[in-house]
């Protein structure tokens, strides 16, 4: 299966892997899945955000209020995935979904996070265009983030190859981090500050950021 994306044929391998389950420990314990911004939730704009910027497959990793997420988000043509240890951090959340897409013929998974609503379809489509500039084959191997004034961020593209090597040492909320900061030679990173604002919701405070539906 094949998409579009920017006049050319996108390989359906790329798959988009969001992270949307967090317990919002710092918002009094509210899911930021359920959280909305301009009349939607943020786990629907995050999911259309990866499908905006070329991701023929997206799963979704579910946690805390994963019921209400079924119930309440439209979320069409997405793979729901279950995160039973969620509470222990990012890092559980991103195993669940590396293992979701074991077999699926993905070559790659482009990871975002749910609580960064001003991280959209833009810096998806560049992080993904990045990882095929030296062609298909080279996929599996890529390591491909957006940066932010020279500061890497998401979203992140993970090559097929590094998904064993990720998910060993993907603990507490670090995710992948000490895995590509032992190998930051190879991560080739997209500057993204014109075109997303990587700032996540993660406190009462940060709420001004989500704006009512117009």
């Amino acid at each position: 299966m094949t998409g579009t994306h920017s006049g050319h044929d996108t390989p359906a391998e790329v798959a988009g892997l969001l992270l949307a389950a967090g317990g919002g420990r710092r918002l009094g314990g509210r899911p930021k899945a359920l959280l909305e911004d301009r009349g939607a939730l943020l786990v629907e704009r995050a999911a259309g955000a990866l499908r905006a910027g070329g991701c023929g497959r997206v799963h979704v990793v579910l946690g805390a209020g994963a019921d209400q997420v079924r119930a309440r988000a439209r979320l069409p043509g997405c793979v729901l995935v279950d995160s039973p240890h969620w509470e222990e951090g990012m890092g559980a959340s991103l195993r669940a979904g590396l293992a979701s897409l074991e077999g699926t013929g993905a070559g790659a998974a482009l990871v975002l996070l749910v609580d960064q609503p001003g991280v959209g379809g833009r810096a998806v489509r560049r992080v993904l265009e990045a990882s095929l500039a030296e062609g298909p084959s080279a996929l599996p191997r890529a390591l491909v983030s957006a940066a932010y004034a020279g500061v890497r961020g998401h979203p992140v593209l993970f090559g097929a190859a590094h998904w064993a090597g990720i998910a060993a040492r993907a603990e507490g909320d670090q995710g992948a981090r000490a895995y590509l900061r032992a190998r930051e030679a190879e991560v080739a990173l997209v500057e993204c500050a014109d075109v997303a604002d990587p700032r996540d919701i993660d406190t009462v405070s940060d709420l001004v950021r989500l704006r009512p539906e117009r």
